[in-house]
């Protein structure tokens, strides 16, 4: 009885894994220095009349099937002149015999189509002549192509027809600053976290205390880096020096409301015999 008990349940639990017939597809592509992400399902022809049958023309089509097909931008891009921040958003295409409209829209949790269509959440779109095809392609298929130091394309293809619309990354903007960042010198987190370090596997303390000296100088509200301070004072047998920054940490911990720095700072000027 009981072994029957289990092979019901076991019964119950289990699942069986089919093949969809549109299979999910993703596709990830870095563009310059902006990382794109396409997720889309892949619908087959299988001999049906595709764009002006299946897909009807001048009508909003959910691009895919099943959810949404999207797309992620790691920042900001222009998309046929308009800045689309960072984020995810839904591809929905009009096709046309003549022309197609591409537009993405800011609500991805859709299942096809919106049941209302708000073109308030339309963040860009762009109108584009579709390409004839010389082969046909059995699928629908999606992809960053035509990559260049500062932007690239958005493909679409099934069946003899062909999509695209340029985009472009901020590359040279992003390199522009890194190449300030790194020409002005390590940040103040660089000097904490070598600080940190340092202190950890006990090396040369006075470099780590020259390094977070740095770091509060350039963070002066930084708790964080104050209490980090007085740890690496405690060590070097600076007790004096050390009640101080704990004290400062303290201060700047109260302010802003931070209690597990401000019990940390209590414990450890106790510890250190300092007159509160």
């Amino acid at each position: 009885m009981a072994l029957s008990l289990i092979l019901v349940a076991t019964g119950v639990d289990a699942q069986i894994k089919a093949p969809q017939p549109s299979p999910s597809a993703k596709v990830m592509q870095t563009v310059g220095l902006t990382d794109v992400t396409l997720e889309y399902s892949r619908p087959a022809m299988r001999g049906r009349d595709i764009f002006g049958g299946l897909v009807p023309f001048d009508k909003v089509w959910r691009t895919g099937a099943n959810a949404n097909s999207t797309i992620s931008f790691s920042d900001d891009v222009q998309f046929n002149g308009v800045n689309v921040p960072a984020g995810t958003y839904a591809v929905y295409t009009i096709p046309g015999k003549k022309e197609w409209e591409v537009m993405l829209y800011s609500a991805t949790d859709n299942w096809g189509t919106p049941e209302k269509w708000n073109d308030a959440m339309v963040v860009a779109s762009a109108k584009v002549e579709p390409v004839k095809l010389k082969n046909k392609v059995e699928s629908w298929t999606m992809g960053i192509n035509e990559l260049e130091m500062d932007g690239a394309h958005l493909q679409m293809m099934w069946d003899d027809t062909m999509v695209a619309v340029p985009f472009s990354v901020p590359t040279a903007a992003k390199t522009q600053a890194s190449i300030e960042q790194v020409m002005s010198g390590p940040s103040a987190n660089d000097y904490y976290s070598a600080a940190t370090f340092y202190l950890d596997t006990k090396q040369d303390l006075k470099k780590a205390h020259d390094w977070i000296s740095m770091a509060v100088e350039m963070r002066p509200e930084a708790f964080w880096m104050y209490r980090k301070k007085s740890l690496i004072e405690a060590e070097m047998g600076k007790k004096s020096d050390a009640i101080a920054s704990a004290k400062k940490s303290l201060e700047l911990a109260q302010k802003a409301g931070n209690a597990d720095y401000v019990k940390l700072n209590m414990d450890s000027l106790k510890e250190w015999g300092a007159k509160m």
